[in-house]
């Protein structure tokens, strides 16, 4: 099995000199390391051909996100499996022995995601991939060992080998015949929840997505947008219903895009009580950029399959914030 693991790259040379040199030395003899620069202005280039011979370099003429910048490298490599790996994440020994297995051992199995836990906090799950990604009844994300901001701790609940409904981008193992079959990633997404997207339509087709335990990697998070920054809250809460749009069934359309449209202003209206305006402002912004891109994404729904067991558990919204089960383990 040919391996490629690709790191996207924008101006990231301080995360290149302390988190390459562990994908390096964990990697070397069974995967290929390549860097996809996204026109960076930094010297991060230069300083991985200086310090890192080995890595292949693949240097796109424009900073198109997350999407555009795996979809244009991409492209250029040849490979059985991608790895798309964000440039803040720590690998660990024999990461990718049990991602390998995996693969062989379950044929139908077409993504993979390790356990991701927090570079800060190693005990604890990291928030954009923990255990496994799912997906509620109104589609907002979510995963074994992170509800919302609850993190639970790592204490070998997740060491398993688990289908889940999504895995997470910053650290993503999926064979390149499937890439290309479900179409690559969406580039209007630009950044956040672009992965999610990908996964369904990987599973619209027929394919099986799983979670790996036993390879664990430690990301940072936040590394390119901070939490606190509004740009983050005004592509999640956009892409967020663009996802609904674009995959939601039929039958669940109408009610979930309300919902979710009365829920993100309920989200805006806590903002403010939290006297952070500008998360509430980066909500309507969101809200402005979404229906503007509406039809543009209704005419995509048409030209894909609608999964209709998508819904793993109701509501979180209702369970975290009414019930309180912070916890992956007491959903219902």
């Amino acid at each position: 099995m040919k391996i490629a693991i690709v790191i996207l790259n924008w101006n990231g040379k301080k995360l290149l000199e302390r988190f390459l040199p562990s994908v390096i030395n964990f990697s070397t003899g069974v995967a290929e390391v390549y860097l996809a620069d996204n026109a960076s202005t930094d010297d991060s280039v230069s300083y991985t051909k200086q310090h890192f011979p080995s890595v292949h370099i693949i240097q796109n003429s424009i900073n198109g996100g997350y999407a555009k910048g795996y979809n244009d490298a991409l492209q250029n490599i040849d490979a059985d499996v991608y790895c798309l790996l964000n440039s803040d994440v720590e690998v660990t020994e024999n990461w990718l022995q049990p991602i390998i297995d995996t693969f062989n051992n379950f044929p139908d199995v077409t993504v993979i995601q390790p356990k991701l836990l927090d570079f800060k906090n190693k005990e604890k799950f990291e928030y954009a991939g923990a255990g496994g990604g799912f997906i509620d009844f109104l589609g907002y994300p979510y995963c074994r060992g992170r509800v919302f901001n609850t993190l639970e701790k790592d204490t070998g609940q997740f060491d398993d080998i688990s289908p889940i409904f999504w895995a997470s981008g910053a650290c993503m193992f999926i064979r390149a015949t499937i890439f290309r079959e479900a179409g690559g990633l969406d580039e209007d997404y630009f950044a956040h929840q672009e992965e999610i997207d990908l996964c369904w339509r990987v599973q619209n087709l027929g394919y099986k997505i799983y979670y790996v335990g036993k390879s664990t990697v430690y990301h940072v998070g936040g590394a390119t947008l901070q939490e606190s920054n509004p740009q983050k809250t005004f592509l999640n809460f956009r892409n967020s219903l663009l996802n609904v749009v674009k995959n939601v069934p039929k039958r669940w359309f109408l009610f979930v895009t309300v919902s979710r449209l009365i829920l993100d202003g309920i989200a805006g209206l806590k903002f403010m009580l939290e006297l952070r305006p500008i998360h509430t402002f980066a909500i309507l912004k969101a809200h402005l950029s979404f229906y503007k891109n509406f039809y543009k994404f209704l005419k995509k729904r048409k030209r894909i399959q609608k999964r209709h067991n998508y819904s793993i558990h109701n509501s979180i919204v209702w369970q975290y914030f009414i019930l309180g089960r912070k916890q992956f383990s007491k959903l219902k």
